[in-house]
């Protein structure tokens, strides 16, 4: 059984940053794309960022690029989501993923495992 733990949310003043952390157990971590979701309140969940399995691709949203950067540590089974220059619109409940392939796409059926989720809320 896959586990994902997200830690590193928090309040922030407009223009911050927070580094989200998504630790990973259960099956072969570096073989698999990791995403990053968020789910603001009343509001879908929307894809922010994508890393296939050694790092070597990235992917974003149009909204959070040149802000945030997702990287990850095969070594530590670890996934992150570096977010700066925030905006109250990037106010939400952030989600790690781990997608069924290894390269992956930011298409939400594509992702197996969840973790609980971390609140990020920005203050204006």
């Amino acid at each position: 059984q896959v586990q994902l733990v997200e830690s590193g949310g928090g309040l922030v003043q407009a223009g911050g940053s927070l580094r989200l952390s998504c630790a990973a157990s259960g099956r072969t971590f570096n073989t698999y794309a990791m995403g990053w979701f968020r789910q603001a309140p009343g509001k879908e969940r929307e894809f922010v960022a994508l890393i296939s399995w050694n790092g070597g691709s990235t992917y974003y949203r149009d909204s959070v690029k040149g802000r945030f950067t997702i990287s990850r540590d095969n070594a530590k089974n670890t996934v992150y989501l570096q977010m700066n220059s925030l905006k109250p619109e990037d106010t939400a409940v952030y989600f790690c993923a781990q997608n069924r392939y290894a390269s992956g796409s930011p298409v939400r059926y594509e992702y197996e495992y969840w973790g609980q989720g971390t609140q990020v809320t920005v203050s204006s």
